[in-house]
């Protein structure tokens, strides 16, 4: 059970850690904007974190790898970042070094996006059906206290 207030920063870097992840993000909608703000992040060079965090503390839906996640409320993966031609990832989000790429909707009782929950590796990678299960399980675990 989740304490009243979690450190999003030890959840995520425990489910990061769960899926042998270098990096994750957890965003939270904004009831007042409808962006998604971030709220915890690891594994992000430093070196590229000052320019990437005014790109990914706001992201709207539909943008990027978060945004499409909670449009579709349904996870979005990439084998590779590095390589998308599909248009997900943005151009930015490859300063990170992340290739393999999951995020999955945190949903509310009534199917509302509450967040997003990804994570990801620093070589191409194709999730399973499985590990997309327990990712949509560990986000549906933090989903009261988003």
């Amino acid at each position: 059970m989740l304490a009243a207030s979690p450190d999003w920063g030890v959840v995520l870097a425990h489910v990061a850690k769960g899926f042998d992840c270098a990096t994750g993000t957890i965003h939270r909608t904004d009831p007042a904007t409808g962006l998604l703000r971030l709220i915890a992040h690891q594994g992000i060079p430093p070196q590229v974190l000052p320019m990437l965090l005014p790109k990914i503390d706001a992201i709207p839906f539909g943008k990027g790898i978060a945004g499409c996640a909670a449009e579709r409320k349904d996870a979005v993966q990439l084998c590779n970042l590095q390589e998308d031609l599909g248009g997900v990832a943005k151009p930015d989000a490859r300063k990170t070094n992340v290739q393999g790429a999951l995020a999955v909707p945190v949903l509310g009782s009534e199917g509302q996006v509450r967040g997003v929950l990804g994570v990801g590796k620093l070589a191409p990678y194709d999730f399973t059906e499985a590990e997309i299960a327990d990712l949509k399980a560990c986000a549906a675990l933090i989903a009261s206290k988003l």
